[in-house]
């Protein structure tokens, strides 16, 4: 047969909590029961997410994850970056709930993706459908791309922050002259994001000013516009 539908079930402390941040997200209701046992499914378009409530649960441990597949990774980090916007005028990138950013994956075959960690520890990653939307990014080169390719699979695949801020950290204490001023730029904007998973606003703060001191070009610019983007937002949680 053909046609069949997998929905993800994924465990939570509480479905108020869950059916409040994925609101903001644009989803809605479409069941919830409280006996007798908490259970609510969502619906966002095509994309269903379905949760249970487990008493004692702590999102801190959670094990829940699955993968959600799109033709356009951008224009849905941009509907949910907005919502966030709107609801806590700011992207949530620190804490839990948290969104990361749009990253090519050297360990997804070089595409882009990003995640959601929602209220119940659950990392809901976002990635491209393998027969839609753009090519994979190119293998990254030079020393800076190529740490924060390692970087962006130790933290925004394993969730090993701690090992992502080493490798960039170590990048960063042998930078060159003729290193890529947007590769530095992307390497800066992802330390800051991985300082504030670490819970340390001041090293994000240092890694924002270090980016300000960055003279780019206006090509340059332009294709350091996410990290840029990126930035401002972790500015903004700063604030």
């Amino acid at each position: 047969m053909a046609n069949e539908v997998t929905v993800p079930l994924l465990p939570c402390a509480s479905i108020d909590d869950i059916v409040a941040f994925y609101e903001v997200l644009g989803f809605r209701t479409t069941y919830r029961q409280r006996r007798p046992n908490p259970y609510v499914a969502l619906q966002r378009e095509d994309l269903q997410l379905h949760f249970f409530a487990m008493p004692g649960f702590d999102p801190e441990q959670s094990y829940g994850s699955c993968l959600v597949l799109t033709p356009d990774i951008g224009e849905l980090h941009r509907a949910f970056a907005a919502g966030m916007r709107a609801a806590y005028g700011k992207v949530l990138v620190s804490g839990t709930p948290r969104m990361t950013r749009p990253r090519a994956r050297r360990n997804g075959g070089g595409s882009s993706g990003f995640s959601i960690v929602d209220p119940g520890g659950n990392w809901i990653r976002v990635v491209h459908a393998a027969a839609a939307g753009p090519a994979p990014e190119p293998t990254p080169s030079g020393p800076l791309a190529k740490a924060l390719a390692n970087a962006v699979v130790q933290g925004d695949s394993r969730g090993d922050h701690r090992q992502a801020a080493r490798i960039l950290d170590s990048a960063l204490a042998r930078l060159r002259p003729d290193d890529d001023a947007v590769a530095l730029v992307e390497v800066l904007a992802y330390r800051a994001e991985v300082a504030m998973a670490l819970h340390e606003p001041q090293i994000a703060a240092e890694m924002l000013t270090r980016i300000d001191r960055v003279v780019l070009s206006t090509d340059e610019t332009v294709r350091a516009s996410a990290a840029i983007q990126g930035a401002a937002d972790i500015a903004a949680a700063l604030a």
